[in-house]
């Protein structure tokens, strides 16, 4: 669990209106902007262009430095590898020194405050002036950056008006054009004044030694312009084999970070240029600093080496719903958001991910968006392993997952047992409304449903299968958790729907749950022990099918057996035979037709709208959400109408509910606001874990919305069409 310095930071976070307000306009803003901004591109070959260029540089990092360095100082340039931050900052502090540099500008370098370069200089009796705009109030601040792209997107103009007016010594109106003029007329003296400019850089080209820089303020041009000498610091990742190489990045770099199709500037360099300088005219110094600070080793590393492909547009961070609620500052240390907790991690320390990585919800909108092609959210998981790997689990976590969750018959049976220390707090309803002490928080925000009586697992026994049509087979069902022990009535539903599509289910009672809580959590070792243990249930049986109507799980047997289970030479056949058999069960009955092989009645039905909600595992990764919604289409009497942000996150995420319940809150709100906004008197969904949370909150706010999975929905209207 978070610690509670880390808990307060994202409770002021909340608390603070104008973070929300200006996060919360800007995303809405940026989705339909991008998607504006794309219209007539094919974003998935744009992207896996850039990724297969990163990814080549990556591999070939050190000739790529090599052949660089020959052709920069071939016309000039002198060329530093720095491996780490400090050989950096000596090398500037040492420069100054011997060119009696007094006073600095530097542009928007997000290396430089990887390695917090301007509190250096200035101990050591540098004057740095930042000069893009954004960087300048959060340097007037005495803050970081919130935000790769726009460091003060976080604050008010009223609180830089405060800023500048300290500043000038003057007291300024908030009016947004004087600001800009102030800052303008701030600037150039320092401009003018400086002796050495510092900037970064968005690409490095090998072939010619080539800089890249693209900027929407002409800042980064003055200071590559005015002052004698210029520094460049360019991380290692920047490098890109080809002049040509260049047009892909600089496509896809304006319209995934601020969705413009290009922005103001786009600055190449390459080589010394003349500058004026009293009596005449001299060749401008350019000293280029090639940072490692560990780029080599995440090269190395077979998992980490995809983060970087990363193009630094931030992207990642303008989609994501927990970045939005809480800002850079809390879900960042250097660099912010998803991608940020990666590069912490690496470029900075592993402790300083330590809590940040942990707000990942692990909704997938980063890797869809991000045109690097990176898969932040297994990044992600793979990083909270490394840091449980090292930290261990404290008791709690041993009991939950060691103890329990790999002894499935002592788990269910403390599910069953669950169910009879409930009944004080569910009545005579199917919810639990209110918690008792410290648990009061997890029912503050939406109502959780009680656990069944009789879980399905105990139900198949007596329960009657009836096929209906010509018989097509077995198929296994993998209820999940949910499913068995909270709602056992929809893993009949699904059965009916498969019985009436012409197939036997069978419920092979070994099976048990399918790891994604030890996998989000880092516990390697117990999500490999329960993979296990259902590769074997699961496949006791010789059926045609396994269906899964839980997407978490779906992907679990599906993806997550197959890469645990990979290396083992006995089970990972099994398992990758397991997973060529594994369907959705949406997928699957669109795919065979089962609903369209029962009776089809002409009966009129009252219209009723239902809107559908995509969870994060069906849409993200196992790409379905077509599918669904064509079934509810065929229902007799619905009526589908579309709700704003159907793929957004509810905030649910499995145990993330329960280890940041104030960030699943406001989450979820935002969809309810969406339901509420549809009009339909039903909402559906093929997510039990969203079902759960959708539920939930609904039930708390008294909301008359009906949630249903699409399996509910099919097995009413087929019990509809069989009694007439």
């Amino acid at each position: 669990m978070p610690d509670a310095k880390f808990k307060e930071s994202i409770k002021q976070a909340l608390a603070n209106p104008q973070l929300g307000g200006a996060l919360g306009r800007f995303f809405e803003a940026y989705a339909p902007s991008r998607a504006r901004v794309y219209e007539g591109m094919d974003f998935e070959a744009l992207r896996t262009t850039i990724a297969a260029i990163k990814s080549q540089a990556a591999e070939h990092m050190e000739e790529m430095a090599s052949r660089f360095t020959k052709e920069a100082e071939k016309r000039g340039a002198k060329v530093f590898l720095a491996k780490s931050g400090d050989e950096v900052k000596a090398y500037i502090a040492k420069l100054a020194q011997d060119k009696g540099v007094k006073r600095i500008v530097k542009s928007k370098s997000m290396a430089s405050e990887e390695i917090h370069l301007n509190s250096y200089l200035e101990k050591q009796g540098l004057s740095v002036k930042e000069t893009d705009l954004g960087e300048w109030i959060i340097q007037l601040a005495g803050q970081r950056p919130s935000h790769m792209v726009m460091p003060a997107i976080h604050m008010s103009k009223e609180e830089v008006t405060e800023l500048f007016s300290k500043e000038v010594n003057e007291r300024l109106e908030v009016d947004i054009p004087r600001l800009v003029k102030v800052a303008r007329n701030e600037l150039r003296k320092a401009f003018l004044e400086a002796e050495l400019g510092i900037t970064g850089a968005n690409m490095a080209v090998a072939e010619t030694g080539t800089l890249v820089l693209v900027t929407n303020e002409g800042n980064a041009r003055l200071v590559t312009t005015l002052p004698p000498i210029h520094v460049a610091i360019v991380g290692l990742e920047k490098l890109v084999p080809k002049f040509a190489d260049i047009a892909p990045v600089l496509q896809a770099l304006p319209r995934s970070a601020t969705a413009q199709q290009l922005t103001s500037y786009v600055t190449m360099i390459t080589g010394t240029v003349p500058t004026l300088v009293e009596g005449g005219v001299q060749a401008k110094e350019l000293h280029i600093i090639l940072l490692d600070n560990r780029r080599t080793e995440m090269r190395a590393d077979p998992v980490f080496k995809q983060a970087l492909q990363c193009i630094r547009c931030a992207s990642c961070l303008n989609v994501c719903p927990v970045y939005r609620l809480v800002g850079g500052h809390v879900f960042g240390h250097v660099y912010a958001g998803g991608i940020g907790t990666i590069l912490t991690a690496w470029f900075n320390e592993m402790h300083n991910s330590k809590d940040i990585q942990g707000l990942c919800i692990q909704c997938g909108r980063c890797k869809e968006v991000c045109p690097g092609k990176i898969d932040i959210p297994e990044l992600i998981v793979e990083l909270r392993r490394q840091i449980t790997e090292k930290a261990g689990l404290s008791l709690t976590q041993k009991l939950i997952f060691e103890n329990m969750l790999t002894n499935r018959k002592l788990f269910h049976n403390m599910l069953r047992a669950a169910s009879l220390a409930q009944k004080p707090f569910t009545g005579r309803g199917s919810m639990i409304r209110h918690l008792p002490l410290f648990f009061s928080k997890y029912s503050e925000f939406r109502s959780l449903p009680a656990i069944a009586e009789v879980p399905l697992r105990d139900r198949m026994d007596k329960l009657e299968q009836t096929v209906r049509v010509v018989p097509q087979g077995k198929a296994v069902f993998y209820s999940g958790c949910l499913i068995d022990f909270a709602y056992p009535e929809l893993g009949e539903d699904v059965i009916k729907v498969l019985n009436q599509g012409g197939y036997e289910v069978v419920f092979p009672q070994g099976q048990t749950c399918c790891g994604a809580p030890a996998k989000y959590n880092g516990v390697h070792d117990v999500a490999v022990k329960l993979a296990k243990q259902n590769v074997e249930a699961l496949s006791s049986v010789n059926a045609e099918v396994v269906i899964s109507a839980c997407p978490t799980c779906t992907v679990a047997i599906k993806h997550d057996f197959v890469k645990a289970l990979q290396d083992d030479p006995e089970w990972g056949p099994k398992a990758s035979a397991l997973a060529d058999k594994v369907r959705d069960f949406s997928h699957f009955i669109l795919e065979k037709g089962l609903t369209n092989r029962t009776n089809q009645s002409n009966q009129a039905f009252p219209t009723t709208k239902v809107t559908y909600h995509d969870s994060c595992h069906l849409k993200r990764t196992l790409g379905i959400s077509r599918e669904p919604r064509t079934l509810l289409k065929t229902v007799p009497g619905l009526e589908l109408v579309e709700m704003s942000e159907s793929d957004m996150c509810c905030g649910m995420g499995g145990s993330y509910s329960l280890k940041f319940p104030e960030l699943s809150a406001p989450i979820l709100e935002r969809k309810l606001k969406h339901i509420r906004e549809s009009e339909a008197q039903v909402v559906a969904m093929d997510c039990p874990g969203c079902l759960m949370q959708i539920s939930g909150g609904l039930d708390k706010q008294g909301r008359r919305v009906e949630v249903k999975h699409t399996a509910q929905i099919l097995a009413e209207m087929l019990a509809k069409q069989n009694t007439n």
